[in-house]
């Protein structure tokens, strides 16, 4: 018999929203791809307000998916921070990308102003800002870079990806990830931060882009394969 593995699904679901459609069929596949089954259960950010180890602690990995503005942007960073302290394999992708360089900054650099300008855009320090231009509906071609574990997963220096956001890290801060356990390892064609990993642990990755959608054509993603096969060790 198979092996189960349960995923907890942060966010906000909104059926509408493709990336919510996507990200079960991504495990599906992944799980077929690995020999194992994917229970995944949508967890509100809200509930993770408040002793999110306890409400976490049960599940195998964690996914901080597509959707923001969470409903409590603090339940979401409390997931995280769970899965970066205790080496539970982690995936953020768009927003989970976005809110997992803001938990790095506030509770690893001790940067706790730091902030997103969708949610609070009068903040004194947008970590995350709006992107120059948006890249909402676009698809784009994305550089896993030598050395990291991006590029061991994609086993090729690059790669087409398709987006659904207007914010992304913002690149005034870029110098302050130098030699931090938290690196970038991926780009786009102009040189922004699309991909960030954090060397040492289990597996934590997370994609401005939304890797998801490959499962929408019955494509396994390396990235959810990866997530995946993390659940398994």
């Amino acid at each position: 018999m198979k092996p189960y593995f349960s995923v907890a699904l942060v966010g906000n679901y909104n059926a509408s929203f493709v990336a919510h459609q996507a990200i079960p069929e991504a495990l599906r596949l992944a799980g077929e791809a690995n020999d194992c089954h994917i229970r995944e259960t949508w967890v509100p950010s809200e509930e993770l307000a408040q002793n999110p180890k306890g409400k976490l602690a049960d599940y195998a990995g964690v996914w901080c998916v597509p959707g923001s503005p969470y409903t409590s942007m603090e339940g979401a960073l409390n997931a995280i921070r769970y899965a970066r302290e205790t080496g539970t394999p982690f995936v953020g992708t768009c927003g989970g990308f976005q809110h997992a360089l803001i938990e790095y900054a506030r509770n690893v650099l001790g940067l706790t102003e730091a902030d997103h300008a969708e949610s609070n855009p009068e903040a004194s320090l947008l970590f995350i800002s709006r992107l120059t231009c948006s890249l909402a509906g676009v698809r784009g071609r994305i550089f896993p870079l030598e050395g990291t574990q991006a590029r061991v997963l994609y086993d090729t220096a690059e790669a087409e990806e398709e987006y659904q956001c207007n914010f992304g890290f913002n690149p005034l801060y870029e110098p302050l990830l130098e030699n931090q356990p938290l690196r970038i390892s991926g780009r786009d064609g102009e040189g922004e931060v699309r991909i960030v990993e954090l060397v040492g642990h289990p597996f934590f990755m997370a994609t401005l882009f939304q890797p998801e959608r490959w499962a929408l054509q019955g494509r396994n993603h390396p990235l959810p394969d990866a997530f995946v096969k993390a659940l398994r060790r």
